[in-house]
């Protein structure tokens, strides 16, 4: 019986941390599974806007400058670039040299509701 319990103390700290391990196992494995949320979702606050700019101006070089992708280049009718633009980007294209305009794109309709 004294053998025993000798062997018993001996192996308790053994045990318990397998135990502690096996334990702390699923935790550690679970975390890699929770992934941080995406970039493109991060940017809640990023509207649409028109930006136009010079016509010997690069559109695409001044998106980039801002750090903005442009969903469209413009080089017909306008010369710019549209984009999903944060309130900094806005205000820093609002002051950039070679930028005419920034507009935030919107609906437009050619019937005026009827009253």
């Amino acid at each position: 019986m004294r053998i025993l319990l000798s062997r018993a103390r001996r192996a308790l700290p053994a045990a318990v941390a397998v135990l502690a391990a096996v334990t702390a196992l699923p935790v550690a494995a679970a975390a890699p599974a929770v992934a941080a949320p995406a970039s493109h979702t991060a940017a809640v606050d990023e509207d649409p806007y028109i930006v136009t700019v010079h016509k010997d101006v690069d559109p695409a070089r001044v998106a980039g400058m801002v750090g903005a992708s442009p969903d469209y280049v413009f080089s017909t009718a306008l010369h710019g670039f549209s984009a999903r633009l944060s309130p900094g980007q806005v205000m820093a294209l609002r002051v950039m040299p070679g930028v005419e305009s920034v507009h935030e794109d919107g609906g437009v309709s050619s019937f005026d509701p009827a009253d």
